[in-house]
């Protein structure tokens, strides 16, 4: 079978320099970095809308997680993937504003690594989202305090990248639900 730009990754050095691209799951299975992308959606009442993973999604099936994440297409911009992702995953679309890039590396379910040099994106929306659910097995809206609260109980419900950002980026997470909407 041939891969296709949506089966592959795009590699990166420590700088996200471009250094080729990998078979997805080649990728996940070697821990080899690349580049991947996450969107954070607030409303104005300043709680996230979060998503439960499908359980059949390749690593981290039914953990609670931040509204979308995935990685940007050999040759796509990761601001375009970001939006892409937004509506193929929750059915929305909304502006999004670049937030902050993280590196994490972990490993993650099925065997796999997670080794990902993350774009977040934050955005604003006030309506319900319409989930593709091959993707999505669940969403609703939390507040960052509750959220917290639930990650301190049960810190294994939420994905190992989702934990991070909340505990190293609360400030700039919580600058979504006050930004004005475009």
């Amino acid at each position: 079978m041939v891969s296709t730009d949506s089966d592959r990754v795009i590699l990166v050095d420590e700088t996200d320099r471009e250094i080729g691209t990998f078979d997805k799951l080649d990728a996940h299975r070697a821990g080899r970095l690349h580049r991947a992308l996450s969107v954070i959606v607030a409303r104005a009442d300043g709680s996230l809308l979060l998503q439960k993973r499908a359980a059949a999604k390749y690593h981290s099936g039914g953990l609670w997680t931040n509204t979308c994440c995935s990685h940007p297409r050999p040759g796509e911009a990761v601001e375009f993937a970001a939006v892409r992702r937004l509506e193929e995953e929750m059915g929305i679309t909304c502006p999004l504003t670049a937030l902050f890039t993280v590196h994490y590396r972990a490993e993650v379910s099925n065997g796999l690594i997670e080794n990902e040099l993350v774009h977040v994106f934050g955005g604003r929306y006030e309506g319900e989202p319409h989930p593709n659910p091959g993707e999505v097995e669940d969403w609703r809206w939390l507040g960052p305090e509750e959220i917290r609260e639930d990650i301190a109980a049960e810190p294994g419900r939420y994905s190992v990248w989702f934990r991070k950002y909340l505990g190293e980026f609360g400030r700039e997470i919580g600058s979504i639900a006050a930004a004005e909407p475009r």
